[in-house]
């Protein structure tokens, strides 16, 4: 049933220059009630006769009114806001995943805040701490999480976004009671491995994050599963995080080693592998036909770059909408998220 209004209301000044305009000065400027303008600009559920709907919004659009998230808030006990906790915004993993959350965002009139953790669990936490007092609708930590069982005082930090109304979602490992979200990075990385030993390959190096990194540990676990399953070796791993620089800095001292031609390198992650890519173009080797290189995630410059580079394909943006909607859907269930191996020029087969 639609609101009565009268539209013959007695219009009142404006509020003075330079003062911030209020919900009362949208009502009156639309010349209706306060709760009629408070339904329209704040989502309630009760319906709104369109003409007035059309005069609040146009009155808000004229004094250059927007709604006040933190008094909303208090109102509702959550704000119209997805916090996004990612490890690092220059990695195009977590730029992928933030436009899929921002494409659910946009579906549902949100707005989403990203922060950066650095995958440092203080610095998460201080956030975490941070963003409860904001009290977001969702809060989504896309950053990859340590193995091991989470500490008591992070999952309470966590359930606390509970009590307010609040869902969390978090990658990998289930944290608590909240949701989450499951790529198969093993099964994805053995079946490279397995792809890999089938074109001939039998002696790799992986490039891989610090030890209790979960995207990291699965993705190794996996690929040397399926590389040995097929008569091929992990030679050597090296150490570092899932940076560019990373990826060329260990390379650079596999080469300094020594790296025998036919020698796969393996990265954890398509920026990973882009960064040893570079080592070994500077120290003179040739990609593909000398030291082979493949990576994981299939981000956009994977296959931009000569030769293109074998990945595997994580569907990101779709992996972010899922996140998403698992902070609005109250039956949310994850759907299955395939991953795809994606042969290209930097892993030309073996000759016999």
């Amino acid at each position: 049933m639609s609101v009565p209004e009268s539209p013959s209301r007695v219009r009142q000044p404006r509020p003075p220059r330079g003062a911030a305009p209020t919900l009362h000065d949208v009502a009156r400027e639309a010349g209706v009630s306060l709760a009629t303008a408070s339904r329209v600009l704040n989502g309630s559920d009760r319906k709104v006769a369109e003409s007035f709907r059309e005069k609040v919004e146009q009155a808000a659009a004229s004094l250059g009114y927007t709604a006040n998230v933190s008094a909303q808030a208090t109102a509702r006990g959550t704000s119209p806001v997805i916090a996004l906790l990612v490890a690092d915004i220059a990695d195009p993993y977590f730029g992928l995943i933030a436009a899929g959350v921002a494409r659910g965002a946009d579906e549902h009139g949100l707005v989403v805040t990203i922060s950066i953790t650095e995958r440092d669990p203080a610095r998460e936490a201080r956030i975490v701490r941070a963003l409860r007092g904001q009290r977001p609708q969702g809060l989504i930590i896309a950053a990859s999480r340590t193995s091991g069982t989470t500490d008591a005082a992070a999952v309470a930090e966590l359930d606390g976004f509970a009590r307010f109304g609040s869902r969390v979602v978090t990658f990998g490992a289930r944290v608590g009671e909240n949701r989450h979200i499951e790529i198969d990075n093993r099964a994805g990385a053995e079946e490279l491995g397995r792809r890999m030993a089938a074109l001939g390959y039998r002696s790799a190096i992986a490039l891989a994050a610090a030890p209790g990194i979960l995207t990291s540990d699965e993705r190794l676990a996996g690929f040397r599963s399926g590389f040995e399953a097929g008569g091929g070796t992990v030679d050597r791993v090296l150490r570092g995080d899932f940076r560019r620089e990373s990826g060329a800095t260990g390379m650079a001292a596999a080469l300094a080693e020594g790296v025998d031609p036919g020698t796969l390198v393996f990265g954890m992650s398509d920026v990973i592998a882009i960064g040893a890519m570079s080592a070994i173009r500077d120290a003179g080797r040739e990609v593909g036909r000398d030291i082979a290189v493949c990576g994981f995630d299939d981000v956009p410059s994977s296959s931009d770059v000569t030769p293109g580079l074998t990945t595997v394909r994580v569907p990101l943006s779709d992996i972010g909408y899922q996140a998403f909607r698992a902070t609005v859907d109250a039956d949310w269930e994850q759907t299955p998220l395939p991953l795809e191996v994606m042969v290209r020029s930097s892993t030309p087969e073996v000759a016999a």
